[in-house]
Parts: structure tokens; C-alpha cells; sequence
């Protein structure tokens, strides 16, 4: 940038995208201070290396707004986590199955544990039974990354999302038309 170039000559294109030529580089630099403006070296390879006239400050800034928009619209996938009993019970089961259905619809991964303390240890088949119940009401909203196996005191698998499962964007298209409907009637 500017006084930084030290090949003898530049290939210059100007600040509104126009050819110049190649120049010498003193000859590049005084018309890029006559128009208040920074000579960049955008390729450094080239022979000779091509130079522009732009306000680098403004470019800089630029491009850290459109990276900032980019990072913007990306999805971090998270790990999250359901940790369930043999001996649970079913509304703890549902409890637990809805929140994994809600993790799985915002696109994050979830790993399913079965946690046995002391006795339970001679009954695994309760905790895969779990798991292989789990797996089948989760249905449509995810699918088996990593399978059931054994880890110590706990059995998990890892369930990844699926696209969207088909009921959930009609609930909330009918949700929308109920709305319409009941303040379409208190216009009456």
C-alpha cells in the first residue's frame, strides 16, 4: 500500500475501474494523493504487479461488514444432551422426547443417554429397549448418527436432524389461518 511498493513500475487500474496502463510507481502514487486516495497492490504476482486507486479505509470496513453478514446467517450445529433412566417414567419419557424434537428442529445434534446406578447394571436390555423406543418416536425429526453402545455405567447414541418433518409446517400454516379467522370474525 502506497509508499510500500517498491517495484519500479505498476500496472494501474483507477478508482472507477478503468485501465490505465503500466506506469511507473512514483507516477501511480502522485495521482492516487492527488485524488485523496491509496494506491493497494491487489496482485502481488503478477508481472508487473497490478495496483488500484481506492480508499483502503472504506474498503476494510467493507469487507468486515459483509463477513460480519456472512457469519450472520451461518448455524453452529451444538451437541445437546437428554439424559434418561431405566426406571423412567412416562411423562418424564414425553418430557424428555419433546425437548430432543425441539433440538433436532433447530438443527443441533443430540446424543441420547442411558445412566444405570449400581443394580441396574444386570438389566442393559431395559436401558437399549429405551433407546430403541426413543429412537422410534423421534420418527421424522431425526435420524441414528452414531448407534447405541456401551460406555462404562451409560449407553448413548447421537441423533443428527432430518429435514423438516411434514406435520410441522402445516401446524403452523393451520395456527395462522385460526388467527385470521378468529379476527376476521370480530370485525362482524
Amino acid at each position: 500500500m502506497n509508499r510500500r511498493i517498491r517495484v519500479p513500475q505498476v500496472r494501474l487500474v483507477g478508482d472507477d475501474g478503468e485501465q490505465i496502463g503500466v506506469i511507473p510507481t512514483d507516477q501511480a502514487l502522485a495521482m492516487a494523493e492527488g485524488k485523496g486516495l491509496d494506491l493497494v497492490e491487489v496482485a502481488a504476482n503478477a508481472r508487473p504487479p497490478v495496483c488500484r486507486i481506492m480508499d483502503y479505509g472504506k474498503f476494510k470496513y467493507q469487507q468486515a461488514k459483509r463477513a460480519q453478514k456472512a457469519k450472520r446467517k451461518q448455524h453452529v450445529t451444538h451437541l445437546k444432551e437428554v439424559k434418561l433412566r431405566p426406571k423412567i417414567e412416562e411423562h418424564d419419557f414425553q418430557f424428555k422426547l419433546r425437548n430432543a424434537m425441539r433440538f433436532l428442529e433447530e438443527r443441533d445434534k443430540v446424543k441420547v443417554t442411558v445412566l444405570f446406578r449400581g443394580r441396574e447394571m444386570a438389566h442393559v436390555e431395559i436401558g437399549r429397549r429405551i433407546l430403541d423406543r426413543f429412537v422410534g418416536e423421534i420418527g421424522e425429526y431425526g435420524a441414528v448418527e452414531v448407534p447405541a453402545r456401551m460406555e462404562g455405567r451409560t449407553i448413548s447414541l447421537v441423533l443428527t436432524p432430518k429435514g423438516r418433518p411434514k406435520g410441522a409446517d402445516s401446524k403452523k400454516e393451520q395456527g395462522s389461518e385460526a388467527a385470521e379467522s378468529v379476527s376476521g370474525r370480530e370485525d362482524d
